[in-house]
C-alpha cells in the first residue's frame, strides 16, 4: 500500500495536505495498529496531513483491545467507527456477526477512556425477525454509551447471500417496509432527543462531530483511494483499482497504477449526482442548482410535505421526504 501511495504522489502530489483519512473497506483493525500506523505515516510523509486532520479507523468490536486503542491514538487516529449493528443477540446471529452486544458497548467506553473524542456506532435496522421493541432496545443501548456519532442503515438483502437464501427458503421473513419506516422514524426521534442531529439521511451526530470524510463524498469533492478495490475521484475523473489483491499487487510491483477501470463524469451525470447526494444532507440543495423545469416541481414537493425551503433558497427534505428520498429525487430530476 505504501508503494501505491508513492505512485499516487507522483501524479497527485500537489494536492496536499490531506484533511481526512479513512481506514475502511472491511475490518482494518485485524491488521493491528502497527501496519495502520505505517500507512498513516507514509501518507503524512508523502502528502502531509492538515493540523486538524480527521483520521478514522473502522473496527468490529471483537477486534478492539485497550492496547490497540492506545496505539491507534498514539499513531494519530482521531476517530473510531464501530460496527455495533444491534444490541439483540438474535439479530446479530441473523446477521452472522461474531461479537456480543456487550462488546460494542465496552468498546465505546474504552475508546473514550483512551482519549478518543470521536466515536461512532454503526447500527442496522430492518433485519428479519427484528421488532420495533428490539430496535428501541438497540437505540437505548447505543445511547447509553454517549457516542458522538451514530449511523443507522437499513438492511439490504443482497442476492446470492446466505441471508437471501434463508429468506427465499422461508426460514426468515423478508424485511417489512412499514416496519422499516417506523424504525427509521424511531431512530430519528430518539437520537434527536439525545442531542444528535441528522445531517445526512443515515447519519446523526453531536454538533461538530459530523464525519468530515464522508461529507467529501456527499458533496462530490476529491478523494484518493488506495488498496484493492478502492475508488478515487479527482475533478470529475473517477477510477477504481483491481479488486483481486494478487492483480493489485502485481501492478504495483511493475510500477504501474493498479487501475481496473476509469470514467469521466459528464455534465448531465454530475448534475444528477449533485441532486441525489445533496438532497440527502440536512443542509439541502441550492435551488439554483436545478434546471428551470426541475425548479418548477419544487412547489409540488413542498405542498406534499416531502420537502421544505430553508432560507428561501435551499430545498431540504422533511422526515416524510427522507423516508421517500429516492422517489423524491426521481420525481425532481428531468
Amino acid at each position: 500500500m505504501r508503494d501505491e501511495i508513492s505512485l499516487a504522489a507522483r501524479t497527485y502530489g500537489g494536492r496536499r495536505p490531506l484533511r481526512t483519512v479513512f481506514f475502511g473497506g472491511g475490518t482494518p483493525t485485524l491488521l493491528g495498529a502497527a501496519p495502520l500506523a505505517g500507512v498513516l505515516g507514509s501518507l503524512r510523509d508523502t502528502f502531509g496531513l492538515a493540523a486538524d486532520a480527521e483520521v478514522t479507523v473502522e473496527a468490529n468490536p471483537e477486534t478492539v483491545t485497550e492496547s490497540l486503542l492506545d496505539d491507534l491514538l498514539a499513531a494519530g487516529v482521531t476517530r473510531l467507527s464501530l460496527g455495533m449493528q444491534s444490541a439483540s443477540e438474535a439479530v446479530l446471529a441473523t446477521l452472522d456477526r461474531a461479537h456480543t452486544p456487550g462488546q460494542a458497548l465496552w468498546c465505546v467506553g474504552a475508546a473514550h477512556r483512551a482519549g478518543l473524542a470521536d466515536v461512532s456506532l454503526d447500527l442496522i435496522y430492518g433485519t428479519p425477525g427484528e421488532s420495533l421493541a428490539s430496535w428501541r432496545a438497540t437505540l437505548d443501548a447505543a445511547l447509553s454509551t454517549s457516542p458522538e456519532h451514530v449511523s443507522c442503515y437499513s438492511l439490504i438483502v443482497e442476492p446470492g447471500t446466505p441471508l437471501a437464501r434463508r429468506i427465499g427458503r422461508g426460514e426468515l421473513p423478508a424485511p417489512d417496509d412499514d416496519l422499516v419506516a417506523d424504525e427509521y422514524a424511531l431512530a430519528d426521534e430518539m437520537l434527536s432527543a439525545a442531542g444528535l442531529s441528522w445531517y445526512e439521511l443515515s447519519n446523526w451526530s453531536r454538533p461538530g462531530h459530523e464525519c468530515r470524510h464522508n461529507l467529501v463524498y456527499w458533496r462530490s469533492g476529491n478523494w484518493l483511494g488506495v488498496g484493492p478495490g478502492a475508488h478515487s475521484h479527482v475533478d470529475g475523473h473517477r477510477w477504481w483499482n483491481h479488486k483481486q489483491p494478487v492483480r493489485w499487487a502485481s501492478a504495483i510491483a511493475r510500477g504501474e497504477a493498479p487501475v481496473a477501470g476509469a470514467e469521466h463524469v459528464g455534465a448531465a451525470e454530475a448534475h444528477e449526482e449533485r441532486v441525489l447526494l445533496e438532497l440527502r444532507l440536512a443542509t439541502g440543495l441550492a435551488l439554483d442548482a436545478l434546471t428551470p423545469t426541475e425548479a418548477a416541481r419544487v412547489p409540488s414537493l413542498v405542498a406534499d410535505g416531502l420537502a421544505a425551503l430553508a432560507g428561501g433558497n435551499r430545498l431540504v427534505l422533511t422526515l416524510r421526504g427522507r423516508l421517500l428520498a429516492d422517489k423524491v429525487t426521481r420525481d425532481l430530476l428531468d
